[in-house]
């Protein structure tokens, strides 16, 4: 079975796109078949792994408003040892979730989409592919409610911030609702913690809240505040290309090996 994930937070700059290309990165690192899907107009997933996205480029965009097959936008990222593949997003997606509201069964085109394209993989490559993880934009708009329509699990990043968990409940409900409405096979997989520092009392603070409102479901791995972290993507690249032996790149192998031993929990 494939597993499809949904990297979702409304609130931004929790490390969401960072989270999805890292972990991504590691897994196929690990010998895994991964597709990342980007669904962000920022279009900072397609950048990070490699992609060409600048406006006119077949993306995100033509598979969810035009019904363009994934297999005609996919392409494979330059990490990842040739087992990563990514669908990248340009700036046209920003105008989907007008576009979306007007279209029949709206809330599951990427659904349908990634179900015939883990078809396509199968027999193109010779191998099932193992993860679809789904960058998904800052809102709960119809973008982000067609990746978590198309999921099985929530990835949940929350940053050991002030705030940390303001605007998850709101998620959460919107989670809810999907699960009885559209998707009663979605659930929260895992939450991530992203931006630790190890050296102040607020991160040691946010890291308890969290872990006894999600119990479980936190992966154990923190993963670390890191300028390399924040400098890969600039150079069209994942940390484990840009530096494989920093504190993120190494956080990031541990917690995508956390979310493989999750497999088949809950």
């Amino acid at each position: 079975m494939t597993r499809i994930l949904a990297v979702a937070n409304q609130k931004g700059g929790v490390g969401k796109t960072t989270t999805t290309v890292n972990i991504a990165a590691a897994l196929a690192l690990a010998g895994k078949h991964v597709l990342v899907i980007d669904l962000d107009p920022q279009g900072n997933a397609s950048t990070a792994l490699g992609l060409e996205h600048h406006s006119g480029v077949p993306s995100t965009y033509e598979v969810l408003t035009q019904d363009l097959p994934l297999r005609d936008i996919v392409t494979r990222s330059p990490e990842g040892d040739g087992r990563l593949w990514a669908a990248p997003a340009t700036i046209d997606l920003a105008g989907a979730e007008i576009e979306l509201v007007s279209l029949v069964a709206r809330e599951g085109r990427l659904d349908r989409a990634i179900q015939l394209y883990v078809e396509d993989h199968a027999r193109q490559h010779g191998a099932p592919l193992d993860y679809v993880i789904i960058d998904c934009p800052p809102s709960l708009g119809l973008l982000t409610l067609n990746a978590l329509v198309a999921a099985r699990e929530l990835l949940l990043p929350i940053q050991c911030e002030y705030y940390a968990l303001e605007g998850v409940s709101q998620l959460l409900r919107t989670v809810d609702l999907v699960t009885r409405h559209l998707n009663p096979n979605l659930r929260v997989g895992a939450v991530i913690l992203t931006m630790y520092d190890g050296r102040t009392r607020l991160s040691s603070q946010v890291v308890q809240e969290v872990r006894a409102h999600f119990g479980e479901a936190v992966l154990p791995t923190l993963i670390p505040r890191s300028v390399r972290l924040s400098e890969a993507p600039s150079y069209g690249q994942t940390i484990l290309g840009y530096d494989a032996g920093s504190s993120g790149a190494l956080a990031y192998i541990q917690a995508a090996s956390d979310l493989v031993e999750r497999e088949g929990m809950g």
